[in-house]
């Protein structure tokens, strides 16, 4: 059974700023570091499509954006697991994941943003989820306070 884990931060930076970070893909490959070394996604964050979250061998999962409000909100609902670049959606293996949900909210705080993480992960993995979703926010904290490149 599923666990639902709940986490959340406070960003000093704009709204905008925290959602880009969060979604490019160079950004996403550097806070999702603390997941995996290498992780990134193929797909789309647009509502209805399909996207990938992989790591650097092809392995991962197979999603499906349920909602996007932009710079608002994006709720991801699993459908299965990716082995070797093959999504497979059916086997044993990955009925764990297949309808579990994964939401950030972003909302604004002070003069920065709280981004609040709700995630259903299947109880084998809640101790490592308790784990890495804080090292990977605190990553993408930092990402987001940097000072901007000119």
């Amino acid at each position: 059974m599923p666990q639902t884990l709940r986490f959340s931060i406070v960003i000093e930076a704009p709204r905008r700023r925290v959602w880009r970070a969060m979604l490019a893909p160079d950004s996403y490959r550097e806070w999702t570091r603390a997941f995996c070394e290498g992780s990134y996604y193929e797909g789309s964050w647009e509502q209805g499509r399909t996207i990938r979250f992989l790591d650097p061998n092809g392995n991962g999962v197979v999603s499906e954006i349920a909602e996007h409000r932009t710079f608002e909100r994006i709720a991801i609902r699993h459908l299965g697991g990716v082995a070797a670049g093959v999504d497979d959606t059916e086997s044993e293996a990955v009925r764990d994941w297949a309808g579990a949900f994964e939401t950030y909210d972003f909302t604004d705080e002070g003069a920065g943003t709280r981004v609040s993480i709700t995630t259903d992960v299947p109880a084998k993995y809640e101790e490592m989820m308790q784990r890495l979703w804080p090292a990977a926010l605190a990553r993408l904290k930092a990402l987001c306070e940097a000072p901007a490149s000119t």
